[in-house]
């Protein structure tokens, strides 16, 4: 299934790989975990990635709002602004459905996402799928999701956000079931208020919960943490660097200061997002006023012979 083809809901990523491709993609995309492998009924929606359970991908004209879901007012000029997000990047944040019948499906939360990916012309969308009496198994099995080990922060913060709206639990619920501090599941949920380049990035492992926490602390200028996080990426900070950059009294100096880092230039950061896509981790050290090195990283040989063959 090719994302330009098909107009489906298949995000690219700033890794460059498409977060719900059916084939290997979304095996190999470290956002989403590969799917179980099950046999799939007739007429069922495909099973093509993972995260805080299965997700599906299902025609967009199978799929109806909920007329008695609370919020009715949407700004236009919001769902614009994140059709062009969802053009570019994919959903990075499934939207959950409730079953009517074998081919028609309810919103149970995500309508914002459902209206502009209905903008952006896609012909399917990644979904939850529930069926209407399965809380409890929900509530179960997401509490179950959060006791592994190896979840990345986003695919542990979409569990309490699911926890959240459809298992109706408060935070401080949240906080007993999985044995946590109610400052915890805040300041996983917190995660979720971040712009979608900034989550692929943390879910890939490009930067930290610690750098992601400091990002937070920038508030109401998604332009801002977005240039900011690159610059983290590029030059490779630590998280104590991160937070003095994002603080208020520091982070206009730490950008402009001479005695810091010499900040990048709007091309060399174009550059970096550019080299990201293609490289994985890239950073950009600056050497003078003028000239700089760039440097590819890498975890281990497979990664190292990977990077070779695209070089």
């Amino acid at each position: 299934m090719s994302g330009k083809s098909s107009k489906g809901g298949l995000g690219k990523g700033l890794s460059g790989m498409r977060a719900f491709e059916v084939d290997t993609t979304a095996a190999s995309s470290k956002l989403f975990r590969s799917p179980d492998k099950k046999t799939t009924a007739p007429n069922e929606p495909k099973i093509v990635a993972s995260m805080a359970g299965d997700i599906a991908l299902i025609h967009i004209g199978h799929i109806e709002p909920n007329k008695s879901q609370p919020r009715i007012d949407f700004d236009e000029d919001s769902i614009k602004a994140l059709a062009k997000s969802i053009e570019e990047l994919g959903i990075i944040q499934p939207i959950t459905v409730r079953r009517l019948s074998a081919l028609k499906y309810q919103i149970i939360s995500g309508e914002r996402r459902f209206r502009a990916s209905q903008h952006a012309g896609l012909s399917e969308i990644p979904a939850y799928i529930r069926t209407a009496d399965d809380k409890q198994l929900l509530e179960m099995g997401l509490v179950e999701n959060v006791q592994r080990e190896d979840l990345h922060p986003i695919e542990i913060a979409t569990s309490y956000k699911r926890l959240q709206e459809e298992c109706e639990l408060s935070q401080d619920e949240i906080a007993k079931l999985v044995g946590k501090g109610r400052s915890s599941i805040s300041n996983q949920l917190r995660l979720l208020e971040l712009p979608e380049e900034i989550q692929l990035e943390l879910g890939n492992k490009n930067i930290s919960q610690g750098h992601a926490k400091a990002l937070l602390s920038i508030k109401g200028n998604k332009s801002k943490q977005i240039k900011v996080m690159n610059i983290i990426i590029a030059q490779g900070l630590s998280v104590r660097d991160a937070e003095e950059l994002c603080s208020k009294d520091s982070g206009r100096n730490k950008l402009n200061t001479k005695k810091t880092k010499t900040p990048l230039s709007n091309e060399e950061e174009h550059a970096i997002e550019q080299l990201r896509i293609r490289f994985g981790k890239v950073t950009i050290k600056k050497v003078g006023n003028e000239g700089g090195k760039i440097e590819l990283h890498y975890k281990n040989q497979e990664e190292l012979l990977k990077l070779m063959s695209k070089l």
